[in-house]
């Protein structure tokens, strides 16, 4: 029970996923379906059967190709805005990069077509053909399509000296794809198994940095396309800019554009003509507004889930709880059979019993969803319940010499108090959530009813019980005056 797991899963799992609607892919729009466990989830439990050829968004192989994705979308923002201003001095080889890229994205487009969605009214996973292409076609798959197509490759084969305006804001389109790192900044915002402030902060920077590179392209774009170079803002000091190597000429640019948002003002750099003074005038107008928004993101609370966005996950489950109660006996005893009895069954505990104990046990148990930090228990409470964690970690603590220690860590499918339930003792640990949890509880009064009905049972549960102290004795100090196994055996008489 009190072991360090090392199940963690694959690293995937924690990977978010979204559409660039801002929509988990297999969990629709709801906020606390991203965050929220289903009822009887965990972290092994099969994938949905889909339909023949279609990719299960619950992939962890997916998930890497989304994130993969993720990746070639900060390529492009970096790429395009220098593209844009820097065309007709940039060699061969970013675009033959530009077209691999582009071949990545065209075969994610594809690849959407056979990735089934959560419907937003059923919440079922749709998974037929027709539905997802008319689904994906009705909505993002023209903007995809546009980001995705290989301008200037189809330019040179016509004109191997196309460099105008035409051409560049035609490949401005594959920012388009910006919407990817958008929808994944939203929802990780609001997913409590990431750090709040890091994810905000690192939002933050990023919009400031893609904002300093894209008006320092534009700025060099107008002085390199005005008539007079020397009347520009570059030129001024640079008259044989046009010579110089592009790095020196990208490197002033984003020198300029950093010291006019921070308002420094050096005054070596400034605007010669009326273009480069309308775009000053744009660029500081916009840089109060993102210094007005950075400070606005800046005073929200730092850790929201522990506000209404706990609420809104603790509700959701409570939820799933009373439309499970409402249910006819004989089909809630079905249901809870099937979400909860392979986890039953592979608990220590309960390891070689029969299948009718199993039975009778996880129709008397009943769920629950705690958020990270909660105490299930006490260290010295008094045992009324037997806990199972289905999903989520858990710490075990106890007090000693009047400080707070960590015992270990509880993973999914480890029991939780056990020792005092099966010692009438109180309980040697606190036990403390560390993510969103749920979890299966069981009265004493009852787990010991249906230990006596079932004395075969009760016999093999008290050798496994004994057999996992000698195997953790030394975790169990609390333990150690006492045996708690002849109080299980006195219960157990009839």
């Amino acid at each position: 029970m009190a072991r360090s797991s090392s199940r963690t899963g694959s690293w995937a799992r924690r990977l978010p996923c979204c559409d660039g609607d801002g929509r988990n892919r297999f969990g629709g729009s709801n906020l606390s379906r991203d965050l929220l466990p289903s009822l009887g989830a965990t972290a092994q439990q099969p994938h949905p059967r889909l339909r023949k050829n279609l990719v299960s968004p619950y992939d962890p192989r997916y998930k890497v190709w989304e994130i993969f994705l993720i990746l070639l979308v900060v390529y492009s923002a970096w790429i395009c805005p220098l593209e844009f201003a820097f065309l007709r001095y940039l060699p061969r080889a970013p675009f033959v990069v530009d077209d691999v890229v582009n071949g990545f994205f065209a075969v994610d487009i594809v690849l959407t077509f056979f990735v089934p969605y959560v419907d937003s009214k059923s919440y079922l996973l749709v998974d037929d053909h027709k539905k997802i292409a008319v689904r994906y076609l009705s909505t993002w798959f023209a903007f995809d399509v546009c980001s995705t197509f290989p301008f200037h490759s189809i330019s040179l084969l016509f004109n191997r000296h196309e460099h105008g305006l035409g051409l560049k804001f035609l490949n401005v389109l594959r920012l388009w794809r910006l919407r990817r790192v958008s929808s994944l900044f939203a929802r990780l915002e609001k997913d409590i198994r990431f750090n709040y402030a890091v994810i905000r902060c690192t939002k933050l920077i990023s919009v400031t940095l893609f904002s300093i590179h894209c008006a320092g392209c534009i700025n060099y774009l107008i002085a390199d396309r005005y008539p007079d170079p020397r009347r520009t803002w570059i030129g001024a000091v640079m008259p044989d800019f046009r010579e110089a190597g592009l790095w020196i000429r990208y490197v002033t640019s984003l020198y300029w554009s950093i010291t006019t948002m921070t308002t420094t003002g050096y005054g070596d750099l400034h605007a010669e003509n009326s273009r480069e003074m309308l775009f000053g005038i744009a660029y500081m107008l916009f840089n109060l507004w993102l210094t007005a928004y950075l400070h606005r993101q800046h005073d929200k609370p730092r850790r929201p889930q522990h506000q209404p966005h706990q609420g809104l996950c603790m509700t959701e489950g409570l939820k799933q709880q009373e439309t499970l109660d409402i249910l006819p006996k004989a089909m809630r005893s079905s249901i809870s059979l099937y979400l909860f009895f392979p986890v039953v069954q592979g608990s220590y505990l309960f390891k070689g019993v029969s299948s009718g104990f199993i039975q009778q046990l996880v129709t008397e148990m009943q769920t629950e969803y705690l958020a990270p930090k909660e105490d299930i228990m006490l260290q010295n409470d008094k045992p009324s319940d037997l806990y199972l964690l289905v999903s989520g970690a858990v710490d075990i603590l106890a007090f000693l010499d009047g400080t707070e220690q960590v015992y270990g860590k509880a993973a999914e499918g480890e029991l939780l108090g056990e020792i005092g339930v099966m010692s009438n003792k109180p309980q040697p640990f606190t036990f403390r959530t560390t993510k969103l949890s749920q979890i299966l509880r069981i009265g004493r009064s009852k787990l010991m009813d249906i230990v006596q009905e079932n004395a075969e049972d009760g016999q093999i549960i008290r050798n496994n019980f004994q057999q996992k102290l000698r195997v953790e004795q030394r975790l169990y100090i609390a333990m150690h005056q006492d045996d708690p196994v002849p109080a299980f055996e006195r219960r157990m008489d009839p």
